[in-house]
């Protein structure tokens, strides 16, 4: 479990960095693709899930 708080929270700063759309989707996707395959999920699923993520953080201001 820390494990995975400690991959969200890297996430979040590396997130806080992106100026685009673009940046944030991109590098949520990565994050997420890296996470995924960490914990043993699926990389193209993480992928998705955290491009999707970074793209509503940024859509919805909410980056931190």
């Amino acid at each position: 479990m820390g494990k995975k708080i400690s991959v969200l929270v890297l996430a979040a700063f590396v997130l806080a960095g992106c100026d685009t759309l673009g940046q944030t989707a991109g590098l949520g996707a990565l994050i997420g693709a890296g996470t995924a395959s960490a914990v043993g999920g699926d990389p193209v699923s993480g992928a998705l899930i955290g491009g999707g993520a970074g793209a509503a953080c940024y859509a919805t201001h909410t980056c931190p």
